[in-house]
């Protein structure tokens, strides 16, 4: 019997720990949630998920606890604050971070965890790709560092999640990959803008466009999904560009680490740090696709125009 718990309900939280009820249903296993904000729970609880009082009871009752928060920082709130989460542990228990995270920040907290718990909780950073979609679907790629023995612990959750699980190495490993995965995302939502206002500014159907471009090499699941924004020229959040400029900082530090060039993904950042500055970062991740039809000189189009 494996003891599961779940924090953070969010748009992408909530249907993850869906299919996390999905694996304890009919089995020994029991999945226990808690949110920040209270009243997301409802649907889990139909699905046979119980509802904690506070975070501090549900990892005491849990033996792997999955996190879905926006960054470490609220994390360590519920750890290292007042709620003292990690004071509840008696026994093994594994903390499986799916936030998308640094890379040098989970290595160190990682350490810290162990040390405060004498080696009782140990940490397994699996940031996740797919958006709200792979969420919903179950078919997110799940990216996992950790050692063997944690992230055996943590597999049969990650894998009711995603459909494409790997564990690529030690502690880190996982918001690394996750860091490559934004940089490509980034690079991939930068071209795509720029050919659609090159085609728009010529006179070219821009859908027309798009539907070529997914039709041969320049075929991408970025393009599957954020086609639409492109054609219509809105940009409901499914992922807010702010988390991009978060994500690509973390490219960049890690390239210092490391020593590697990452030419392009400086630019990305450059691009969606002026996204920031003009206040759409709360916006879709494909408002990049506004920012340069602004300076290219094309007017704003109403929702839904060719």
């Amino acid at each position: 019997m494996t003891r599961y718990g779940f924090v953070g309900l969010g748009s992408m939280g909530a249907p993850m720990a869906g299919h996390l009820a999905d694996l304890c249903e009919g089995g020994d296993s029991t999945l226990t949630v808690w949110n920040r904000t209270p009243g997301r729970e409802g649907p889990l609880t139909g699905r046979g998920a119980a509802v904690a009082d506070n975070p501090r009871e549900m990892v005491a009752g849990s033996d792997v606890v999955v996190v879905m928060l926006p960054d470490l920082e609220q994390l360590m709130e519920l750890t290292d604050g007042p709620a003292d989460i990690l004071g509840a542990v008696t026994t093994p228990t594994v903390l499986v971070i799916c936030s998308s995270v640094s890379p040098q920040g989970v290595r160190a907290y990682a350490e810290h965890v162990a040390t405060t718990t004498g080696g009782l909780v140990g940490v397994v950073d699996a940031p996740v790709s797919g958006g709200i979609e792979g969420a919903e679907a179950g078919n997110l790629a799940i990216m996992a560092g950790g050692g063997d023995a944690e992230v055996a612990a943590a597999w049969p959750a990650l894998t009711a999640m995603g459909t494409t699980v790997r564990h690529l190495g030690p502690i880190g490993a996982g918001s690394l990959a996750k860091a490559c995965n934004q940089m490509v995302v980034a690079a991939t939502l930068i071209a795509l803008s720029e050919a659609s206002v090159l085609a728009e500014s010529a006179g070219l159907s821009v859908q027309g466009l798009l539907e070529i471009l997914a039709g041969g090499f320049g075929a991408s699941r970025v393009l599957e999904v954020k086609a639409a924004n492109l054609t219509a020229n809105t940009y409901a959040p499914t992922g807010a560009a702010r988390y991009m400029v978060k994500d690509l900082a973390f490219v960049t530090a890690e390239s210092q680490l490391t020593g590697a060039a990452v030419a392009q993904a400086q630019l990305s950042a450059e691009f969606f740090g002026s996204v920031l500055d003009s206040g759409l970062g709360d916006l879709d991740v494909s408002v990049v696709h506004a920012l340069i039809r602004e300076r290219a000189g094309l007017p704003p189009s109403p929702p839904g125009a060719p």
